[in-house]
């Protein structure tokens, strides 16, 4: 066997090992991978509680360049086991790898001490890793599939809530005035955001009696409104689900990319473009 060939069956392995979980040794580094994150970010989320950083701080250092190490040499094996290394690189999860361990090798190279603050701000980029677990979720699609199906119901229920707030915060600003806090137009539109979502921080607080029975409206509109965009998001996900249970055909929308339509269906169900017509079934 050349060393070509040798080359390329430890590539064949490696690529199988790490891309694909339906195997032992991937299903085996899959788990490995995902304790090293928790574990990693773990480390982060306690090297910034001060107590612990100035008993522990060598340790956590320590243990932050060996996963710093480990995640080096995984993003390395994964653009040489694979066929086309720009593919991976530039993909979402190529650029979450790489912001998990560049911080670390920033840090090296900042170290004029104005650049401090900089780098705390870097160190804390690589909880990112913690993105990293996406990959494993299986079910990930099922979700997107439900937010992509609700995206214009959802945008249209954004919008008309964009148009709320303005106007309640334009009447609030016109009502209350600057001299109760309501400075300009723009930090009504705060105060209304802040009460329509029933977070209600108190910051600015209307005085006048026509001022509070807007406020009442508007809080009370909250409670109501929060409900929308759980009940469509539910909705679709349902939808979903059911689609997948009772095994929903593969056909594709070649307007949208929609996929997982009815099997009985003639039409995609977001953009209303003629779906292809299903083997063995005939045109209405």
């Amino acid at each position: 066997m050349s060393t070509r060939t040798r080359i390329e069956t430890f590539r064949q392995t490696l690529y199988q090992t790490i891309y694909q979980a339906n195997t032992p040794a991937g299903k085996g580094f899959d788990i490995a991978l995902m304790i090293l994150i928790l574990i990693s970010v773990l480390t982060i989320i306690l090297d910034s509680v001060a107590d612990i950083s100035q008993r522990y701080g060598e340790q956590l250092a320590t243990a932050e360049w060996v996963f710093t190490t480990l995640f080096t040499v995984e993003y390395i094996l994964r653009i040489f086991c694979i066929h086309r290394p720009i593919k991976y690189i530039i993909s979402f999860y190529g650029l979450i790898d790489l912001l998990a361990i560049v911080p670390s090798y920033l840090g090296i190279f900042i170290s004029d001490s104005h650049y401090l603050q900089v780098i705390r701000i870097l160190r804390v980029l690589r909880i990112f890793r913690v993105l990293k677990l996406v990959r494993f979720i299986n079910q990930s699609n099922l979700l997107i599939n439900a937010l992509m199906a609700s995206r214009l119901k959802i945008t249209i229920f954004m919008f008309t809530i964009s148009t709320l707030v303005v106007i309640f915060g334009s009447a609030m600003y016109l009502i209350e005035g600057p001299e109760h806090g309501f400075a300009n137009i723009p930090v009504s539109i705060y105060w209304a955001v802040v009460t329509l979502t029933t977070v209600g921080f108190g910051d600015i607080t209307p005085q006048t009696d026509l001022g509070r029975a807007i406020s009442a409206v508007v809080m009370i509109s909250g409670y109501a409104i929060i409900a929308v965009p759980t009940g469509i998001f539910t909705a679709e996900l349902s939808q979903e689900m059911k689609r997948q249970n009772t095994g929903a055909d593969e056909r594709v929308c070649s307007k949208c990319r929609k996929i997982g339509h009815e099997m009985e269906a003639n039409y995609c169900r977001i953009c209303g473009t003629e779906l292809p017509r299903l083997a063995g079934k005939k045109s209405g």
